[in-house]
C-alpha cells in the first residue's frame, strides 16, 4: 500500500513537472486590460488581486502619505504605490500595497525604469484585508529572497503592525508603540496611537 502511494506521488510530481509554467514577458504583463483589477503573477498563473474595502484603502493611502513625505524630504529614495509590480527571480510579479526603494539600489539599476523593477523593494508594506490574509506568508518569503530588508504587515481591524526583518516576525507593534524605519529608512518614526486613531468627522 505504501509503495503504491509513493508511486502515485512520484507520478503526480513527474506530470506536474512536465507542464511548463508560463513565463510572462514585461510586454504581456503591461498589455493586460484595464478592467479594474490589479494583477500579480504567481508560479506562472495570473492572479487578480481585485479591489479592497474603504478602510483598507484609507490605511494604504495614510502610510503612503506619511512614509512618502519623509522619504522625499530626506532624499532617501522613492516610494511606490500598489500599481507598481516588482519582478522576482522566480518570474513572479509582486505588488505590495506600498513600498520603498533606496536611491542607491535604483541608481545601480539605472534609475526608475519605464517597466518593472528587478527585485523586491527595500521595504514592502502589506495592509491586510480578507482577500490577502491567506497568501501573505508566501509573499513575505519571496520579498526577502529578492532583496527586501524590512516588511511591515498592517492589520487595520486589530490595530497592529507585524515587523519582519526575515521571513519570521520580529516584533508586534500596537498603539502606544513607535514604528521605526530602522537602518532601512533612518530616522522615520510613526506613532501608532496616532496612525490607528479613528478618523474624526
Amino acid at each position: 500500500m505504501i509503495e503504491a502511494l509513493e508511486g502515485l506521488a512520484q507520478e503526480l510530481a513527474e506530470n506536474s513537472a512536465a507542464v511548463p509554467r508560463k513565463i510572462w514577458t514585461d510586454e504581456e504583463f503591461m498589455a493586460l486590460p484595464d478592467d479594474g483589477n490589479r494583477y500579480e503573477v504567481v508560479n506562472g498563473e495570473l492572479v487578480a488581486v481585485g479591489s479592497a474595502g474603504a478602510k483598507h484603502g484609507y490605511y494604504v493611502s495614510l502610510i503612503h502619505i506619511l512614509l512618502g513625505a519623509y522619504v522625499r524630504s530626506q532624499k532617501l529614495g522613492f516610494t511606490f504605490d500598489a500599481d507598481t509590480s516588482f519582478k522576482m527571480k522566480s518570474g513572479n510579479r509582486r505588488s505590495p500595497d506600498c513600498s520603498f526603494f533606496s536611491k542607491e539600489r535604483l541608481r545601480s539599476l539605472g534609475g526608475i525604469p519605464k517597466g518593472y523593477i528587478e527585485g523586491a523593494p527595500d521595504l514592502a508594506i502589506e495592509v491586510l484585508s480578507e482577500a490577502t490574509v491567506g497568501e501573505i506568508h508566501d509573499k513575505i518569503v519571496e520579498y526577502f529572497e529578492n532583496g527586501s530588508r524590512l516588511v511591515w504587515v498592517i492589520h487595520p481591524e486589530e490595530k497592529y503592525v507585524l515587523v519582519y526583518r526575515q521571513p519570521e516576525p520580529a516584533a508586534l507593534k500596537r498603539p502606544g508603540d513607535i514604528l521605526e524605519g530602522e537602518e532601512v529608512i533612518p530616522g522615520f518614526a510613526l506613532d501608532l496611537s496616532e496612525f490607528f486613531a479613528e478618523p474624526e468627522f
